[in-house]
This record gives C-alpha cells, structure tokens and sequence, in this order.
C-alpha cells in the first residue's frame, strides 16, 4: 500500500506491530512529506477509524451495468414476460425505453430483471418502509382525571393535553371516579364526557364507553386517524 518512495525502513514498520495490520484499511499512500516517523503512523490510525464497509453502502438492487450475470428472465416496462435473453440487449432494450434495467430476484437462475425507473423503485420502497416502521410504533394509552364537579377552566387544561396526545398518535383515557354517595351525580359524570367528546372530536373518536363500574366510569379516544382504518 505504501509507494517505494514513501515507504519506511523495515525496521520501523516492524515496530508499528499490531497497527500495521489496519494500514490496507485506509486505501491510500502515505509519502514522506505527510509521515516523519513511525509514531506519526500510529497517531493517524488511532485518530482516524477504517473506512465504511463497501456491504454497509450497498445499494438493495443490483441495476444496470452493476448486473453481472452474461443472461436474465427479463420482465418489460408492462409487466410482459419477455424470457431469457442476454444481458447486453436487456441493458439496449431498458436504454431504448429510456429506464433501468433492475435485478429484483438475484437469486433466481438465471436472475430476474425487470426494466423500470429505478427512481420511482427505490421512492416506493422508501415509502412503504416509512410505514411500517409507523405501524410498529408503540404508542401509548395516557390517563386524565375529571371528576362530575370540574369547572371550566380545569376541563378545557384537561382537553388541551389530549388534544396534544391524539395528535402525537397515543390514545386517551378520562377517568371520572366517584367517591361514596357521590354517584348519584352519574348523570352529570355522564354530561362532562359528552362535552368532552364534543371538544375532542376534530382530533379524536371513541373508542370505548365503560359504563359505571363499582365507584368509576371512563371513556377511551383514539387519534381520528386510527378510527378511519379498517
């Protein structure tokens, strides 16, 4: 890796030991105007890590003159099966059409190509990527308290921090307990989460209604988004 001229005694580099082992890592010379001494070397090398796997960059989809195989099973722009020809006129046939040959089963024997914008390809990919991985997020259920007797004020503080869990994706519980005699008053428990479905609903929808149980009742939101999917 080292150019005759910038190379140092062996001497020195057997004095690297270990270090010496990274240096066809940085695939790139070291002259004697960058290196005065072997000290020098261990100091770039402890500064600096290896370069980036080639495996870690490469792209999903071998495309274009990238295809090593000498034939394909070539699919058209359509959809049309188009057998298995050589390579070199799947490649002139892609150019003609102004695409991109792409290997979308390199497994296969021979491996499958089909010409399309490889463009819009690795765009949907993306996307549908970005999907998943939202569909995966764990979201969580947050818990608020009202009781029958919250005023006003305190309501509408309440219903700006669900406004604000909906719309970050988790769902939303009120919880309204009643303490001793106090359930005799469900009918205005009853009131307050109407209101509060009524003030939710641009960002949210019901999910589930818990009647009176023991000494409480709650009512569950789910983001407007979530209650459109199927």
């Amino acid at each position: 890796m080292l150019k005759k001229s910038g190379t140092l005694c062996r001497s020195e580099m057997d004095r690297l030991g270990p270090q010496r082992e990274l240096l066809p890592l940085y695939g790139r010379i070291f002259t004697k105007s960058e290196i005065r001494s072997w000290e020098q070397i261990i100091f770039m090398l402890n500064r600096k890590g290896p370069r980036e796997s080639s495996s870690e960059t490469r792209e999903k989809h071998r495309i274009n003159e990238q295809i090593t195989a000498h034939e394909v099973r070539l699919i058209g722009a359509e959809g049309n099966q188009l057998g298995v020809i050589s390579t070199r006129e799947a490649l002139r046939m892609a150019e003609e059409d102004g695409l991109d040959l792409v290997e979308v089963a390199a497994g296969a024997s021979p491996p499958v190509c089909r010409i399309l914008d490889y463009g819009k390809l690795k765009y949907r990919e993306q996307k549908k990527a970005a999907e998943a991985r939202k569909r995966s997020t764990t979201h969580t259920v947050k818990e608020l308290r009202v009781r029958y007797s919250t005023d006003t004020h305190d309501l509408e503080t309440k219903i700006r921090a669900a406004r604000r869990f909906l719309q970050d994706g988790d769902r939303v519980r009120f919880q309204m307990r009643f303490r001793g005699r106090e359930v005799v008053y469900k009918n205005l428990g009853e009131e307050i989460f109407k209101q509060i479905e009524e003030m939710l609903k641009d960002v949210g929808a019901v999910e589930e209604t818990s009647p009176l149980m023991g000494q409480k009742m709650m009512v569950t939101f789910v983001p407007k988004s979530a209650a459109k999917q199927p």
